[in-house]
């Protein structure tokens, strides 16, 4: 991870074609485009996403809203919080509150810091996920949100593997790729994500890149921000404050 200082319609293939070959071992076609040959100076918005990890308490109040809001299934998640705890002897501890209510359990080892941080899509401008997607299911929009096509996906699972951030997952109901939208079917409508919404500290933070005004543009302006794994060249446009050096 680094830090800093804040300052194409592809036409699906048919789904039969796709599955001879998979089966047949045949390449992956690269695609990765933008829905309808707009690109993203077409757009009125430029949308990104912050996490804020010196308020995030780990109430998986986020977890809970993010199940409500998109029908995710149990044993299923779109967004998570990672617990980390670092102990005298610099081992590195980490845990996820994947029960059904989400609480993480309690521990009786002592650790000499600890910290929580959500974890979801990263929307990367360069993503990994729609340049193996054989079906063009999975692409970009105009305004910078990475979604999957359902009617299209033939839930090859390519998607899922070549997620470097596991965000990615099978739906085990309609059996095809499922991940964040960023709440696509609320952010067009001028809402939050529910995520956001639900966040009793501020620590999820929404908004324009576009826009210098906008909520995102001001705290990475003010304050030093990490990106995951920015080594991969897929440019996340998940921005993480005040991130440790341990979490990966």
């Amino acid at each position: 991870m680094s830090e800093q200082r804040g300052g194409g319609g592809c036409g699906p293939m048919d789904r039969r074609q796709v599955l001879r070959m998979i089966a047949g071992g045949g390449g992956l076609l690269l695609v990765g485009c933008y829905p309808r040959g707009k690109g993203p100076e077409a757009a009125e918005h430029y949308w990104g996403y912050a996490v804020d990890t010196t308020r995030c308490i780990g109430c998986c109040a986020c977890m809970r809203a993010c199940r409500a809001e998109n029908d995710v299934p149990r044993g299923s998640y779109r967004t998570w919080v990672e617990r980390y705890r670092i102990a005298a002897d610099g081992e590195v501890s980490v845990d996820v509150a994947l029960d059904d209510d989400h609480v993480f359990a309690p521990v009786s080892t002592p650790s000499v810091k600890a910290l929580f941080v959500p974890k979801l899509c990263n929307h990367c401008e360069k993503s990994v996920c729609s340049q193996v997607c054989p079906v063009g299911a999975t692409y970009r929009t105009a305004d910078g949100v990475v979604l999957v096509d359902h009617k299209h996906c033939v839930g090859c699972g390519y998607c899922v593997q070549a997620c470097p951030y596991g965000t990615r997952f099978i739906n085990p109901v309609d059996h095809t790729a499922d991940k964040c939208t960023l709440c696509y079917h609320r952010i067009t409508r001028g809402l939050q994500p529910a995520c956001v919404q639900a966040c009793p500290k501020q620590a999820r933070i929404f908004g324009d890149l576009k826009d210098p005004r906008s909520s995102i543009n001001t705290i990475l302006r003010q304050r030093r921000y990490r990106l995951l794994r920015p080594d991969l060249g897929t440019h996340p446009k998940c921005y993480y404050i005040g991130l440790d050096r341990e979490v990966v």
